[in-house]
């Protein structure tokens, strides 16, 4: 496990940096292990072998939540995925359930993005134009001392509609992941093994490529505040 070094949040106060390894041994390493390699009778077995390898993401969403004094949404929206999946799975449901579920989550929060546009609050504020990322009062100074406003709100708008994209190619790539290994009868050891292949395949599958979609949506959101701004990214980026 890395250490993890505090950062300073935006009321002053310090909270500690996500490990990625730590994060990744958790979500996605031990439980495949565990789902492949130990659900055999002369292991654990089927159900304990579930149970076992999702109380770890479970565990480390109740750990994020003690280390930082609050709920993280995401963190919560995993404990709530990994809850699902080991109820449709001990209950031995059939594995489009599981698909279903794995679509239904990103989509649901693309369908949000969208929404959210509709209100004062538009959730690209939250999860990407921040004031723990950007220092927003100089930005929003900028924006009236130019008169620019208006174009900003496009900015926003754009970058919303690349988010819920993201969020949709997720939903898309969750779904076929699933339909396409979760071929074995649930409740035999064949499909706690595809479970585990699942999980490990989520990562180069699903999250690279969202991970890239969100990267580009971030450059972008940095060219177009520059452009109407003139500040340049160290000015508008909160320095640690």
């Amino acid at each position: 496990m890395t250490n993890q070094q505090p950062e300073v949040a935006s009321d002053g106060s310090t909270e500690k940096q996500e490990s990625l390894l730590f994060n990744l041994l958790c979500n996605i390493i031990l439980p495949t292990l565990i789902l492949t390699k130990l659900s055999g009778e002369n292991y654990l077995g089927i159900k304990l072998a579930i149970i076992v390898a999702l109380a770890f993401p479970l565990i480390y969403g109740l750990h994020d939540f003690i280390s930082r004094g609050k709920l993280n949404f995401f963190s919560g929206l995993g404990v709530i995925s990994v809850s699902l999946t080991g109820g449709i799975s001990l209950f031995e449901m059939d594995a489009i359930y599981i698909a279903i579920k794995e679509a239904s989550i990103p989509g649901v929060l693309g369908i949000a993005t969208l929404l959210s546009l509709k209100t004062s609050q538009p959730l690209i504020h939250t999860l990407i134009l921040n004031d723990k990322v950007f220092d927003v009062s100089r930005i929003n100074q900028a924006l009236d001392d130019n008169g620019c406003q208006s174009e900003f709100d496009q900015l926003l708008i754009n970058a919303s509609w690349i988010l819920a994209g993201s969020f949709f190619l997720s939903s898309l790539l969750n779904y076929l992941l699933a339909v396409i290994i979760l071929t074995a009868e649930p409740g035999t050891v064949s499909f706690n093994e595809q479970l585990g292949k699942m999980t490990a395949l989520s990562f180069p599958v699903i999250a690279l490529p969202a991970m890239a979609v969100m990267m580009g949506n971030i450059f972008y959101l940095f060219r177009g505040i520059k452009k109407l701004t003139g500040l340049d990214l160290e000015t508008i980026v909160k320095q640690r």
